[in-house]
């Protein structure tokens, strides 16, 4: 990634919003891998993206050019945001399941607290063999099987041909499982 223009910085502190668009759309997708690596989620990274934005806007006055690049400076910034959103969320996730009204609040019948905790430690399982995965194979599995995305829309967002998207979904799907597989196995060990 590239170091934006040397005139970008002073443009964007002075209001120039296309400066800032074009700051934004320069280094959106790095931003994005390190809040996807945190979130695991599509959508959730991108409401983390939004929030990292905000802050680097907030305190763009606070870089200052001679003591190192803006992309260094950025990428610190989004990932200290980052693992401040991870421990809010972990400590809400701890505090919900610490309240004894949390247990009220399953449904009855067959989605019993015991089967839900189930479906939550599955969906971390593929969570976490998801984020293990090369991006190459785990974007477009995500984009297909998750996000729900028709394989031409996931070929036009990655900028790449309708046979590669295809194949890597196939790939991603295989290597998943794979790795669910061997997380179960080694759960299974004594």
């Amino acid at each position: 990634m590239s170091e934006p223009q040397p005139d970008l910085i002073p443009r964007c502190r002075a209001g120039d919003e296309a400066a800032w668009r074009d700051l934004v759309a320069q280094h959106t997708r790095k931003v994005f891998g390190v809040a996807y690596r945190f979130v695991g989620k599509v959508d959730d990274a991108e409401d983390l993206t939004q929030e990292i934005f905000v802050k680097v806007y907030q305190s763009l006055d606070r870089y200052r050019e001679g003591e190192g690049n803006f992309t260094t400076w950025l990428m610190t910034l989004a990932r200290n945001h980052a693992i401040d959103d991870y421990r809010k969320r972990r400590q809400e996730r701890t505090r919900r399941t610490d309240d004894p009204a949390v247990l009220e609040t399953f449904p009855s019948g067959a989605d019993s607290p015991l089967r839900s905790l189930e479906k939550e430690d599955r969906v971390r399982l593929v969570h976490r063999g998801l984020r293990s995965m090369p991006p190459d194979l785990r974007e477009p599995l995500i984009l297909c099987d998750l996000k729900g995305l028709p394989y031409d829309e996931i070929a036009s967002i990655l900028d790449v041909p309708l046979g590669t998207v295809k194949s890597r979904i196939n790939r991603g799907r295989l290597e998943l499982a794979r790795r669910l597989l061997s997380s179960r196995r080694e759960a299974a060990r004594p």
